[in-house]
C-alpha cells in the first residue's frame, strides 16, 4: 500500500527563507567502512539504501509525485547508517543534506526537497522541520562520540543553536517546548500548534547532555505532560493546541486523530531505556494502544483521542513501530505475533524487490513503512539500544 506523505500533511505553511550564521562545514572524511568492532549484518538498511537512497546521498520518497527528499528522510537516514556502521553513507547522506536542505549552511535545513512543477529539482518549501533538526543534531553528535570524529560534533552544536534560536518557546507553565517548525505554528503569543511525535525521549536526554545550558532537560517532562494531558483514553493525536491559560486542547480545527504521525509516540516510549524515569509513566499512558493491537490483531490506523474510538487496520509499519513498546511492557504473546508479521511480510517483499531492484516504490515497504520498521524491527533484532542517558549502543560497538 502506498501511504500518503505524513510529512505533507505535518507541516502547515511554506515560510521565508530563515537567515542564520552558517552551519561548520566539515573536511572531506577518509571513511573505511570496514572497522566494525564486531561483526554486522543489517539486511532491512541494505534494503532501504538500494531502494531510497541514490549515490550522492539524497534519500527518495518516490510515494509523492514530487520524488522528495525531507529532512526527516535524510536525519533518519543518517541514524540508521550509523547503527549499521555504514561511514561512507553516513557522510554522504550529511554532505547531501547540507548542501541541498541547508542552503550551504546559511538556513536551518528545508523540510522539502524535490521535482517543481517546472521539472527542475530543488527546494520546495524553505521551511524547517524541528523532529529532523533534532535528529540531524543527534545523529551527528553520536557520530562524533562512536566514530571519534569531532567534527560532526561542531556541526550538532551549531545546529541546535539555530534551533533554540528558532524552533523553542517558552509556553508559561509548560515551560520551553519545541514549535514543529520556526514558520505556521504560533497562532498567538500565548497559543500553538504541537507535535507529541516530535519529541523521543532519548533524543531530549542526549541533547541534554551534549548542551547542558538547553532547554533540552526540561522539555521531557514537559513531553510527558503534552502526552498525558492530550491521550485520555490512551492514544495520542497527530496535533494539538497549546494554551498557556487553557493548557492542552484538541486541534478541532485540523484533527482530533492520531495516526500516521502519532504511531511514532509510541514507537520512541518503547525505545526509551528503562532508566529513564520518564519510561514507565508514558508507557503506562499510552497503554490502551497495546490493548487495542492486541484485540485487534495489528495496531488501528486511526484513533479519534476525544472519544477513544479506533478505526481500520494499521499498515505494516505500525506493527514494526509497536515491537518495543510491546517488549518494554512484557506482551510477549502480542510481540511475538506482531514480530512474525512484519518479518513475514519483509521477507516475502524483499525477495520482490530483489527481482525489482530500485526505481518505482511498490508494495506495502514503501520510505515511510520502511522506515518504521527500521526503528522498530531493528530494535528487536538488537542492532541498537538506547541507554538511560540517551546515548546510542549500536550492536557493532558490543567491544568498546
Amino acid at each position: 500500500m502506498t501511504l500518503e506523505s505524513p510529512k505533507r500533511r505535518r507541516l502547515l505553511q511554506a515560510g521565508a527563507a530563515l537567515s542564520l550564521p552558517a552551519l561548520a562545514a566539515l573536511p572531506a572524511m577518509a571513511a573505511d567502512p570496514n572497522t566494525a568492532a564486531c561483526p554486522h549484518n543489517w539486511p532491512q538498511w541494505e534494503a532501504f539504501a538500494r531502494r531510497h537512497l541514490q549515490a550522492d546521498g539524497r534519500i527518495i520518497d518516490y510515494a509523492v509525485p514530487q520524488q522528495q527528499s525531507t529532512s526527516e528522510s535524510q536525519s533518519y537516514g543518517m541514524f540508521f547508517a550509523l547503527v549499521a556502521n555504514d561511514r561512507v553513507r553516513f557522510e554522504r547522506i550529511w554532505r547531501w543534506s547540507r548542501d541541498n536542505l541547508g542552503a550551504a549552511g546559511e538556513h536551518l535545513p528545508a523540510w522539502q526537497w524535490g521535482k517543481r512543477d517546472d521539472g527542475s529539482f530543488g527546494v520546495l518549501d524553505p521551511n524547517a522541520a524541528a523532529d529532523a533538526d533534532l535528529w540531524f543534531a543527534y545523529s551527528l553528535l553520536e557520530a562524533a562520540r562512536l566514530w571519534q570524529l569531532p567534527a560532526y560534533a561542531q556541526a550538532a552544536q551549531a545546529l541546535l543553536e539555530q534551533v533554540k534560536a528558532q524552533e523553542v518557546r517558552n509556553m508559561g507553565a509548560l515551560g520551553p517546548m519545541l514549535l514543529p517548525g520556526p514558520q505556521g505554528f504560533e497562532e498567538s503569543p500565548q497559543r500553538w500548534r504541537l507535535n507529541p511525535s516530535y519529541l523521543p525521549l532519548p533524543v531530549l536526554r542526549r541533547l541534554a547532555a551534549a548542551d547542558p545550558g538547553g532547554p533540552w532537560d526540561k522539555m521531557a517532562p514537559a513531553t510527558l505532560a503534552l502526552v498525558t494531558q492530550a491521550s485520555p483514553h490512551g492514544f495520542t493525536p497527530d496535533w494539538l493546541l497549546y494554551d498557556t491559560s487553557q493548557g492542552v486542547q484538541p486541534d478541532t480545527a485540523r484533527s482530533v486523530l492520531g495516526s500516521y504521525d502519532a504511531i511514532r509516540v509510541y514507537l520512541w516510549a518503547g525505545l526509551t531505556d528503562e532508566a529513564d524515569v520518564l519510561a514507565a509513566p508514558l508507557r503506562k499512558v499510552l497503554a490502551p494502544m497495546l490493548a487495542a493491537t492486541i484485540n485487534g490483531g495489528a495496531p488501528p490506523e486511526k484513533c479519534n483521542t476525544v472519544t477513544g474510538t479506533t478505526e481500520g487496520q494499521g499498515p505494516v509499519g505500525f506493527s514494526a513501530a509497536l515491537l518495543p513498546m510491546l517488549a518494554a511492557s512484557r506482551q510477549d504473546d502480542a510481540l511475538k505475533m506482531q514480530q512474525q508479521s512484519v518479518q513475514q511480510r519483509w521477507d516475502a517483499w524483499h525477495q520482490d524487490e530483489q527481482d525489482q531492484p530500485g526505481g518505482a516504490d511498490v508494495g506495502e515497504f514503501n520510505y515511510y513503512n520502511s522506515v518504521l520498521t527500521l526503528f522498530g524491527l531493528g530494535w528487536v533484532q538488537g542492532q541498537y539500544r538506547f541507554d538511560g542517558a540517551g546515548r546510542l549502543q549500536p550492536a557493532w560497538a558490543c567491544s568498546q
